[in-house]
């Protein structure tokens, strides 16, 4: 039997540094096609294209590496690849990444890394996102390598028989300054924006959003922040089911009042 297929996206585009750092951390584990947006399509999330024709360029076509750009969003990728390119062979395996920012905590409903992790899921194949706690274009990778170098062939001799997504997020460190890897949950908390308003040369006002998480369980040490602060590359199983079942009782009582 020929080589796997392994399925590779981002939200950073083709040229960003933990993309192509990936590629080729992967050979040795099959064949891959990748598909990534024609430009950075960060906070993307669960997006997809309707009202606009989708372009497909391939780059980048040598000995099993095939990189294509897609002119849509992330998930526009992962639809496109799997529904159009991928009719004869499914991939083994989906990654998504390596994403240049943390994708921890409620980053995980805006991200377009994991807008397209998630997405990829769908189609029941093991996806695994992965995100490096920095945004420098130049970061240091080698810890998140080393860590999938080691995830990838473990993902790949269990056997997945429903839908199995990983929000994968290594901190910034040298590989021996990682104290391990930790099975979390997400970290309670939300985004406060603060829209700064500034203006143009010709006088007209615009605005730049800025802002900071604010955690609400900074004590709580079973969570991907947590995790992270602490050294610990954060591994957090998810599923797409947003019910929230802690509140079903309470809501029969308050329709019982109707």
């Amino acid at each position: 039997m020929g080589k796997p297929l392994i399925f590779v996206t981002n939200d950073d585009g083709s040229k960003a540094k933990g993309f192509n750092l990936l590629i080729e951390a992967l050979r040795p584990f099959g064949r891959i096609v990748a598909v990534v947006p024609s430009e950075g399509r960060s906070g993307m999330s669960q997006a997809f294209t309707m009202s606009a024709p989708l372009f497909l360029n391939k780059i980048r076509d040598e000995e099993d590496v095939q990189i294509y750009e897609c002119s849509g969003t992330p998930v526009d990728c992962v639809k496109l690849t799997f529904d159009y390119m991928f009719t004869d062979e499914k991939p083994v395996l989906n990654i998504s990444g390596i994403n240049h920012g943390s994708n921890a905590a409620v980053n995980v409903l805006y991200s377009g890394t994991m807008g397209a992790a998630i997405e990829a899921s769908f189609y029941k194949i093991p996806t695994v996102g992965l995100s490096l706690c920095s945004h420098d274009a130049d970061a240091d990778f080698e810890a998140a390598i080393a860590f999938t170098k080691k995830l990838v062939p473990a993902v790949l001799a269990m056997e997945h028989k429903d839908i199995f997504c990983l929000n994968v997020n290594i901190p910034v460190a040298r590989p021996d300054q990682i104290k391990g890897y930790k099975v979390c949950r997400q970290t309670r908390g939300y985004w406060r924006e603060v829209f700064e308003k500034r203006y143009d040369p010709r006088g007209r006002e615009y605005f730049w959003l800025t802002g900071s998480f604010v955690n609400w369980e900074p004590q709580a040490e079973d969570t991907d922040e947590w995790a992270l602060a602490n050294g610990y590359i954060a591994v957090v199983p998810v599923c797409v089911d947003m019910t929230n079942y802690e509140q079903c009782p309470f809501v029969e009582r308050l329709l019982e009042r109707l």
